[in-house]
């Protein structure tokens, strides 16, 4: 089986943050990732080399097929900000409903700028995430 290309590694979260091209998105981006870890209580890492990720857990298929992966992250992309959460996104619909200008899609919540959503709500759905990834 080939290696995934999406693994934890050692480059540093602060020299890929401080690369992002847009004033902007930069800031959330570091906004996000301190607002992550004091969710998670849990360092940065990158992983692959697009996505910010804190913490670990162990991803089990119905295939059988098993990984490690992050329990919650996020990647500032070009087009938005992209935050990664645990499967099954129905379990954050009321907070979806409170939060602001968002979209979503699988696993993944995209925010074009931070200033749009309520930072209290993105707060309360990265804590939920954190407890959902724990089950």
């Amino acid at each position: 089986m080939a290696e995934l290309k999406t693994s934890r590694n050692d480059d540093s979260v602060e020299a890929f943050l401080a690369e992002v091209p847009d004033p902007g998105r930069r800031a959330d981006a570091v906004a996000v990732c301190s607002l992550m870890g004091a969710v998670t209580g849990a360092p940065p890492a990158m992983w692959g080399v697009g996505i910010v990720g804190f913490g670990s857990r162990r991803l089990r298929y119905d295939s059988g097929r098993e990984l490690d992966w992050f329990v919650i992250g996020f990647s500032p992309r070009r087009q938005a900000l992209t935050i990664y959460l645990p499967d099954d996104l129905d379990v954050y619909a009321d907070l979806f409903a409170r939060l602001g200008k968002h979209t979503v899609s699988k696993s993944c919540l995209y925010v074009k700028r931070l200033g749009d959503v309520d930072g209290a709500v993105l707060e309360q759905v990265l804590r939920r995430a954190v407890d959902h990834a724990a089950d």
